[in-house]
């Protein structure tokens, strides 16, 4: 698996005792035999997600605590059914808190090998060497320029 500058970081992994964030990064991106990629609760990424929370850590504690309020006792616990019910709730009452469980699993998940190998990126860093990026039409930005400028002179 790829290393990055957050796996280093020296904070403690999050923490998620009752399998709250395991069971909701589940229903997120479960694993596919057809396609043959891990589903976001597959013990490496989710490893890496606790390891990998960051800056939304205190977000994520929100959204955690908002989940189990909703479930009564113990989201980890309801059957399958009963948590994507109060997951498509959740999502739709709180959409902010939503997104940071969506960005802290999109990050791992999509720097997993196996899932960047199933997409057909090369699995490696970006940097140093970089990605060579099919050189697109720029004339298609010329209304744009003929508009001139639409910002204010200080």
């Amino acid at each position: 698996m790829t290393q990055t500058m957050t796996d280093q970081a020296e904070t403690p992994p999050f923490d998620d005792n009752d399998g709250t964030l395991l069971a909701i990064v589940g229903h997120m991106i479960p694993a596919s035999a057809r396609h043959g990629v891990p589903g976001a609760d597959d013990p490496a990424i989710y490893a890496d997600i606790l390891r990998s929370v960051g800056r939304d850590r205190q977000a994520l504690a929100e959204a955690l605590a908002a989940v189990e309020t909703r479930a009564g006792a113990g989201f980890a616990a309801l059957s399958r059914a009963e948590q994507a019910a109060v997951l498509q709730e959740f999502r739709a009452d709180e959409p902010a808190l939503a997104s940071v469980i969506e960005a802290v699993t999109a990050r791992c998940y999509y720097r997993d090998d196996r899932v960047m190998a199933s997409i057909g990126i090369e699995v490696r860093p970006p940097f140093p060497e970089g990605y060579a990026v099919e050189e697109g039409d720029l004339s298609l930005l010329d209304p744009v320029r003929a508009r001139g400028p639409i910002w204010r002179a200080p």
